[in-house]
């Protein structure tokens, strides 16, 4: 009988992306899925590190399957807390059987070793780990969307963050691999997600050599979205810079037919921003959001920020209460500041304490939960397309999956249709929904073809 998996998935989409392909390579090993943690052969526990809170979700979570593993099988732990504490993992949790380096699939890590094996390789000038996770097959998508990860690591060294550290600079995949894995998943919707999604191809073309023009070997985001939105319904973009959000981009999003924006501000204050590492100001971020209402008034707008950050002052805090009164974001997640070892933010002065950083959070939430229960009841009475992920639970192009609210539907209409319903009621995040039975869309081709850029609108 074959061995059996269970994948237990922490963290971002771009985790549930790497789980994807874990499963894909468990199973060309001959390992069979098990219906439940109990019930395998092997756990595989994949990790966030993002955070103390999601490190130590990490652990809980361990140790929780750890107790609950029948006899005899194995515990597996990888992603970004394997990657980043490896060794202290290995050494403080001997309920780990095999801690498995990013990159590298289980099933691989779990064999015999026969011999040295090379962890790493050279590509184009840098080290990339031997047995990329990056370019492995994944399963069709079981669901009518899917995450697709275009990239794997950051350029950037934003003051807060350490994903670059155990992560690594950014490696761009193909554009012919990632239309590959699109036609393989078979989603309607395809979510694109990255570390820094709007840098997408911009290490290839300076890797490229002269000349060369193979396939994928320079494109950039732009091309990209182009070229996903030939084979999908739907195109979204999860994580967007908003210093890399150019008007060829925007146009690009909007001509998809799904104008929803997620833009990683993390906080308005320029001073502050720049303590960050970061660039912009508030002034700034709401010309942009103002041009893109213009281009698209039914554009969805997302963000994050952080309270707390080193140095934040009340004046601070003030003008992100103001901005986010006078944004009216369709959605946003607030975060405390969280010191991570080897970052820059680790050695600044001025710390807030966590009691005021969770006040102003608090502060926060609560302007933005009346603006989005305001934004959600304004699209009482509108007639929108909605992807049906599940029975009773639909999406426009306003919410992105797992993260946004919902439409709700009725229970007969049936998953992985695009259908035209009527909007009858908002509940807090969530609308209400009718089917117009007179128009149900169906078929694979984009929903609004792309059109020519506009003329430049001039630096922003």
């Amino acid at each position: 009988m074959p061995a059996t998996f269970w994948i237990e998935t922490l963290g971002c989409p771009k985790n549930q992306v790497d789980s994807d392909k874990l499963a894909g390579s468990m199973l060309a090993g001959g390992y069979e899925p098990a219906a439940g943690p109990g019930e395998a052969d092997v756990v595989v526990v994949n990790t966030c590190a993002f955070i103390e809170p999601a490190r130590a979700e990490s652990v809980d979570a361990i140790l929780a399957l750890s107790d609950g593993r029948r006899e005899g099988a194995r515990l597996v732990v990888t992603g970004c807390l394997a990657a980043r504490a490896g060794e202290e993992l290995a050494a403080e949790l001997p309920e780990v059987d095999v801690v498995a380096d990013v990159g590298v699939p289980v099933e691989v890590a779990l064999r015999p070793l026969r011999g040295a094996r090379p962890r790493w390789r050279p590509r184009g000038g840098e080290m990339v780990p031997a047995l990329d996770l990056l370019e492995m097959p994944r399963r069709p998508s079981e669901a009518p969307w899917a995450y697709v990860k275009v990239a794997e690591g950051c350029d950037r060294r934003c003051g807060f963050c350490a994903i670059p550290g155990f992560r690594g600079p950014q490696r761009s995949r193909p554009l012919g691999a990632i239309l590959d894995e699109v036609d393989a998943l078979g989603a309607r919707e395809v979510v694109l997600v990255a570390q820094d999604l709007a840098s997408y191809g911009k290490d290839r073309a300076v890797r490229r050599a002269p000349g060369d023009a193979s396939a994928g070997g320079a494109a950039g985001i732009v091309e990209l979205v182009e070229a996903v939105a030939t084979r999908a319904d739907r195109v979204r973009l999860l994580y967007l810079y908003p210093s890399s959000l150019t008007d060829e981009l925007v146009d690009t999003i909007c001509a998809t037919g799904v104008p929803y924006f997620d833009l990683s501000l993390q906080h308005v204050s320029g001073s502050l921003l720049r303590r960050m590492r970061r660039v912009g100001d508030a002034d700034r971020f709401l010309r942009r959001i103002e041009q893109i209402r213009e281009q698209a008034p039914d554009a969805a707008m997302r963000s994050s920020f952080i309270l707390g950050y080193p140095g934040e002052t009340e004046e601070d805090h003030d003008e992100l209460l103001s901005f986010l009164e006078r944004a009216e974001l369709d959605w946003a997640g607030f975060f405390t500041y969280s010191e991570e070892p080897g970052t820059y933010a680790a050695s600044l002065p001025d710390a807030v304490p966590a009691e005021l950083a969770l006040e102003r959070l608090r502060e926060c939430a609560e302007i933005q939960d009346a603006i989005t229960a305001r934004r959600r009841a304004d699209l009482v009475g509108d007639v929108v397309e909605v992807l049906v992920d599940a029975p009773g639970v639909g999406r426009s192009h306003r919410e992105a999956p797992e993260i946004d609210g919902i439409v709700r539907l009725p229970q007969s209409v049936v998953p992985g249709r695009l259908v035209t319903v009527e909007i009858v009621a908002a509940e807090g995040p969530d609308l209400v929904a009718e089917v117009r039975e007179d128009d149900e869309a169906g078929g694979r081709a984009p929903r609004v073809a792309l059109r020519a850029a506009p003329a430049s609108r001039g630096a922003r």
